[in-house]
Order: C-alpha cells, then sequence, then structure tokens
C-alpha cells in the first residue's frame, strides 16, 4: 500500500500534466476539483474543531478522529496531488 501511494504522488501528477497538455478543457476540471477539495478539506477541518471546543474535549485522540473520514483523507490527497500537478506545469514554463 506505501509504495502505490508513493508511485501514485508521482504518477498521478504527470498524468495530470499531460492531460491539460492534450485537452484545454483538463486543466479547468483539475482546477475545480481542487476549490472542491479545498472547500472539503477545511469545512471538515473546521466542523471538527468546532465540534472539539463546542464539546469540552480537548484531546489529541478527538482531534485525530478527523482522520478516519473518506472525504477529508481524499480532499486532502487530491490537494496533494494538485499541487504537484501545479509544481510541474511552472516548473514546464521556465525551461
Amino acid at each position: 500500500m506505501n509504495v502505490m501511494i508513493i508511485l501514485g504522488n508521482l504518477v498521478i501528477p504527470l498524468i495530470m500534466f499531460l492531460a491539460q497538455k492534450n485537452k484545454s478543457k483538463a486543466r479547468l476540471i483539475f482546477n475545480g476539483l481542487s476549490v472542491l477539495s479545498a472547500i472539503v478539506f477545511g469545512n471538515l477541518a473546521a466542523l471538527a474543531v468546532y465540534r472539539i471546543i463546542r464539546d469540552n474535549t480537548v484531546f489529541m485522540t478527538h482531534i485525530h478522529g478527523i482522520f478516519l473520514n473518506p472525504f477529508f483523507l481524499l480532499a486532502g490527497y487530491y490537494l496533494l496531488v494538485y499541487t504537484l500537478y501545479q509544481l510541474i506545469r511552472r516548473m514546464s514554463e521556465d525551461v
């Protein structure tokens, strides 16, 4: 599983870069997904912190419960992949 995650961090941004070179709408889709992911990621984090403050349960184990939310993990992973894709895109513009 660890190998798949590491390979995904290398391969998926390169696929995104090649796709946006060939299809002009791909960049728009990738940007839209990043905005949606940022909203989901931020809202889930904010709601988790709010719940902890509201319930007065400021323990480290409670805040780590957010990592069990698959939407939080998926949004965070896409933001990582999107950031790597953007770095590759910017790097290609400098060459």
